[in-house]
């Protein structure tokens, strides 16, 4: 994938004139009080007692998201720990469930508590009742309620994200005051969007390769990915307002969330990317209120750094004071 977004020099100031909507924090203030309302079954975790893992426990989560629906989880601790663990919530990337157990291995191994957050409609265990059923096959979500911010997808997802912070800190085995959020491409915009909604009730954010940031950007700009899908919706719906639709994605825009923010983020963005073109991710990261470092891969594409830079993580972690419990 050749260099296709702008030289980085460039990229390091581009602060586009995106204004949020002048009911953005109403709007979030209602959103996240009518789901913390919602009536839902208490959280539940299941100990899994059929996997050939010894070095961690594994619990199988349930907790109540948007509209009090089960939202599914992994909660993977290390086994043996004495004490409140920090802990690393992460967030799926698009049409990513949250998979089998032994797939989320590093944070525990690394001394953290990790919760692994499916996506509605998007992994196998977490259905979408005011949307469509769960299916392997999501493409549409982009599109899916874009008529009105109240009916849009992300709403609900974004909501959910939240609950899992709000659930986690009431976990007797995490420390509440050491709890990040992580994720990458649509798990990094939903980390983003997070810390910018429960402010210092992160300790921290780990954002890599983020989606959902700078929507009429992406659009014009990617050559791949989920903000193809808005490309060929306004293709088909010719007499839609394009405005229109992209003032219902505004709601839900990373350069809002990030002017929002205020636990220190550790951000990551590949300059050959033709899913979430840099210049999304410099968009929010630029707007970005609380400490802020940014790891930059050259020649990376949309799996950026890969195992890189996990260390990246993990050593930026334990420079700020949130290393894992050694021999928990």
């Amino acid at each position: 994938m050749p260099l296709t977004d702008m030289p980085l020099e460039d990229l390091r100031d581009y602060r586009p004139d995106v204004a949020a909507p002048d009911d953005f924090e109403e709007f979030w203030t209602g959103t996240l009080a009518a789901a913390r309302a919602a009536d839902g079954a208490p959280a539940v975790f299941l100990p899994v007692t059929d996997t050939p893992l010894v070095t961690v426990d594994v619990y199988d989560v349930r907790f109540p998201g948007w509209g009090g629906h089960p939202i599914a989880g992994w909660l993977v601790l290390p086994r043996g720990a004495t004490q409140p663990l920090p802990a690393v919530i992460t967030y799926l990337g698009y049409s990513c469930g949250r998979g089998l157990p032994h797939e989320h291995l590093l944070w525990a191994s690394a001394g953290y508590a990790h919760f692994v957050v499916d996506t509605r409609a998007q992994g196998h265990d977490t259905p979408d009742p005011d949307g469509r059923p769960t299916s392997q096959w999501v493409e549409g979500l982009m599109t899916q309620g874009i008529e009105s911010p109240g009916d849009h997808y992300y709403r609900r997802v974004m909501a959910d994200c939240v609950r899992a912070v709000d659930v986690l800190r009431e976990h007797p085995a995490v420390d509440a005051s050491r709890i990040v959020v992580s994720g990458g491409s649509q798990g990094g915009g939903l980390a983003l969007a997070t810390a910018g909604l429960v402010g210092d009730a992160v300790a921290g954010a780990l954002i890599d390769v983020p989606f959902l940031c700078h929507y009429r950007r992406g659009a014009d700009t990617a050559s791949d990915g989920p903000y193809v899908e808005l490309v060929r919706y306004l293709g088909w719906h010719k007499r839609d307002d394009p405005d229109r639709l992209f003032r219902t994605l505004n709601y839900f825009d990373g350069q809002h969330f990030a002017a929002r923010a205020s636990a220190p983020a550790l951000f990551s963005v590949a300059l050959m990317d033709p899913v979430c073109p840099p210049s999304t991710v410099y968009a929010a990261y630029n707007r970005y209120a609380g400490e802020k470092a940014i790891t930059v891969w050259q020649f990376g594409d949309h799996s950026g750094g890969r195992a890189s830079q996990a260390r990246e993580q993990l050593d930026w972690l334990a420079a700020r004071g949130l290393r894992g419990h050694a021999g928990a």
